[in-house]
């Protein structure tokens, strides 16, 4: 069994980076829609279908990844998912087809995406750290992703500019393959055994399945956590477009992107500190109640560039902090022996939240000429979420509170 590992170390430096890479270079295909969408002649919805798609596949592959990196390592699952990352941009950059731009920029990507990012990374950091620690780490991780988006967003946007779209996706395809590099701080601190539950760790794959999926407040969080990602894939893929129609420049969509990535970094951090201390259920009410009012009054007074960067300092700052305390509630409720598993069902949920905001927003742009429907549907959609989160019972299972006692 390994010992819990400090907060300041080079592994956690290395699985910070790790997740930088994965959630940055993701964030920076907004970029390519104009581009890749001119040269062929397609509609955005053409281009924003495979990026529904990739987000549609990184869903239905993380309740496997998660699995596999439970039974065999997080170690091998981060190389594999880096080869298909690194191979999705490339199929990408040399796409003369819907056909492979879907594969690449869709399958590929989805399934690499899966393998190297929150589902498989946060349970892991989870296992490396002691207890006490456990929900800063989840912040801090999901704050390093945020930070990848800060740097990657204008870097792929000078990329293109200066090297074309084919080129500067060539360029972040050997970007994706240095999270391979990262994954061997995986090999000797993510024994599944370093719990403190020892009856937990003899549960099997079917049995956490079943208790899981018959627990309704279990459903609550898949379906609250649908939300999250319906409203976060939205803005990353559209939002450049959105705010070029509204007449403002391409630097104002990479600041804004880059805004939400700077103040996404605090708010991970506190969201992170926050679920240690305060309940995390209360803690999403209120996230999903403030992302309601930023895009009400957003979508309400008059769009200026002062409008723009004080939506995304406020979005950027709610922006990931579902993830600790969503993170945080499937540890609290069922342990930590196949959370990989069981949070990669709930992001499964979150993908395919992203797939309905990714290819609605291209689908009703076509349609009406106008992304206001969506924006309005995120709004409303956030009420609720926040209402559904008032009603979780935060309580660990039947099974953990008789071990306990």
């Amino acid at each position: 069994m390994s010992a819990p590992i400090k907060l300041l170390s080079f592994s956690i430096a290395f699985v910070c980076i790790l997740l930088s890479l994965n959630f940055g270079l993701r964030s920076s295909m907004g970029f390519f829609m104009a581009p890749i969408s001119d040269e062929f002649g397609y509609g955005r919805e053409v281009f924003a279908f495979a990026l529904a798609l990739q987000n549609l596949w990184w869903g239905l592959s993380q309740p496997f990844a998660g699995a596999l990196a439970d039974k065999y390592g997080t170690c091998k699952t981060v190389i594999v998912g880096a080869l298909l990352y690194a191979g999705g941009l490339y199929v990408t950059a040399s796409s003369n087809s819907i056909l492979s731009l879907n594969l690449g920029a869709g399958l590929l990507m989805g399934m690499g995406i899966a393998a190297t990012g929150f589902g498989v990374v946060l349970p892991a950091m989870a296992k490396m750290v002691s207890p006490d620690k456990r929900a800063f780490a989840l912040g801090l991780g999901s704050a390093a992703g945020s930070a990848g988006q800060l740097i990657f967003v204008p870097v792929a946007q000078d990329f293109i500019a200066a090297y074309g779209w084919s080129n500067a996706l060539m360029l972040l395809a050997g970007g994706a393959l240095l999270m391979a590099l990262m994954a061997g701080v995986f090999k000797e601190n993510t024994d599944p055994e370093q719990m403190s539950q020892p009856i937990t760790a003899k549960q099997t794959v079917k049995e956490a399945l079943n208790e899981a999926l018959s627990y309704p407040h279990y459903w609550l969080i898949v379906i609250g956590f649908f939300v999250c990602g319906f409203q976060l894939a939205f803005i990353t893929v559209h939002m450049p477009a959105f705010l070029s129609d509204r007449g403002f420049t391409a630097n104002v969509a990479v600041a804004s992107l880059a805004l939400i990535g700077l103040f996404n970094i605090f708010g991970c951090l506190v969201s992170g500190a926050w679920s240690g201390k305060y309940s995390k259920k209360n803690l999403l009410t209120l996230i999903y109640a403030l992302r309601a009012i930023a895009i009400a009054l957003f979508m309400l007074l008059p769009m200026t560039e002062t409008s723009v960067i004080l939506f995304s300092i406020l979005t950027g700052f709610l922006w990931l902090a579902t993830v600790p305390p969503t993170s945080g509630l499937v540890a609290q409720l069922f342990g930590l022996p196949h959370m990989g598993l069981l949070y990669g069902i709930v992001f499964l949920s979150h993908q395919l939240g992203s797939f309905s905001g990714v290819w609605l927003g291209g689908y009703l742009y076509d349609l009406t000429g106008s992304y206001d429907v969506v924006w309005w549907s995120a709004c409303v959609i956030a009420l609720v979420t926040a209402a559904i989160h008032v009603v979780i019972e935060a309580r660990p299972v039947a099974r953990l509170r008789i071990t306990t006692n």
